[in-house]
């Protein structure tokens, strides 16, 4: 087995990493006390998809918009009465310093969530409060760093409530699923394997609801990226419907290939659900291949999470399917030494 940055055991620890996180947000130094009239959360790649999952869960919470930006420039609302929560697991994303730095010139409250780095370093000259999380694996398998503290930051600056009981819940629901989806468990029993499976020699392409999954299927097509170095495509319901359940006709051939992941959540609206079943239909009938992931859990962490995590496994069972070593992300370390030079 190829697994030369032991990504099985990072993704392994996403249970009590979501633990840990909670407890360093409970600790950290919060931004000044003020009014806040929207929250932006600035980050790229991995560290991005915590911000993500954060407008999911305040979308039914907050009274204020949450928005993400993945670039080296703000929109031009973000001003003092901007939350900014600046997201890098390095500390040296470029897009996000860029970001960190105009948000500190407009006067916007700010946060920082990082292992270190440049980021900590223009932090602590500052003042500016950060949640210092801990280093050592790749950042899309950090996502309980890069999404829990977050959420208890919200929770403690009295944006939202509930906050630690939904992370409670989404801890014991993952603790569940991995134990079900381990290395360990034989294929027959494993689901994430199953999915792996289903995946390989074919087109992966991630469905997911807006409002309730939309994160999730984002998360999974970045996951089949970089982990297993495969081309995969995401939409969501019920947008998709107006588009592209259209371009299942021709080339005939390519259809076959196409191997759909439909996740589904049971706050999903019922004219959405109705839409999967008929859409499932038509796609089959076209030739491609459907599985479905179905949500555990009642708070929106605990949901979004048990999306997630079986996709997590399946990136990297489908990455050792195909002979793929999981952890290197040689095209991207290039692209950054080539814009270094």
């Amino acid at each position: 087995m190829i697994d030369s940055q032991n990504m099985l055991e990072a993704v392994g620890g996403l249970p009590g990493q979501v633990e840990e996180a909670c407890r360093l947000a409970r600790e950290a130094e919060l931004p000044d006390k003020r009014e806040i009239r929207n929250v932006v959360v600035a980050g790229l790649g991995g560290s991005a998809i915590g911000g993500d999952l954060l407008r999911g869960y305040a979308a039914g919470k907050l009274s204020v918009p949450v928005n993400v930006i993945r670039d080296y420039t703000l929109p031009q609302y973000v001003n003092d009465k901007t939350l900014l929560i600046a997201t890098s697991y390095s500390g040296n994303t470029e897009e996000t310093l860029s970001a960190f730095a105009e948000a500190e010139r407009r006067g916007a409250s700010i946060i920082v969530i990082t292992t270190g780095g440049k980021l900590a370093e223009a932090a602590r000259s500052l003042n500016v409060p950060a949640v210092i999380i801990p280093g050592g694996i790749a950042p899309r398998a950090a996502t309980g760093f890069l999404f829990i503290p977050g959420v208890i930051i919200l929770n403690r600056m009295g944006l939202v409530s509930g906050a630690e009981a939904e992370v409670s819940e989404a801890i014991e629901v993952l603790k569940d699923i991995k134990n079900e989806i381990t290395n360990d468990v034989p294929l027959e029993k494993n689901q994430s394997k199953q999915v792996a499976g289903f995946l390989k020699d074919g087109i992966p392409v991630i469905w997911g609801a807006s409002g309730t999954s939309e994160a999730a299927a984002l998360r999974w097509k970045g996951q089949i990226n970089e982990n297993a170095k495969s081309p995969a495509y995401w939409n969501v319901f019920p947008e998709l419907n107006h588009n592209e359940i259209v371009g299942f006709e021709a080339p005939k051939e390519l259809l076959p290939k196409l191997r759909v992941v439909l996740l589904r959540d049971k706050n999903d609206h019922e004219q959405v659900k109705k839409r999967m079943e008929i859409t499932k239909e038509i796609i089959e009938k076209a030739g491609a291949g459907v599985r479905e992931v179905v949500s555990r859990g009642e708070g929106y962490i605990a949901r979004v999470y048990s999306l997630i995590y079986p996709g997590d496994y399946a990136s990297i069972y489908l990455a050792l399917l195909n002979n793929i070593d999981p952890g290197p992300v040689k095209v991207i370390d290039y692209l950054k030494q080539a814009l270094a030079r």
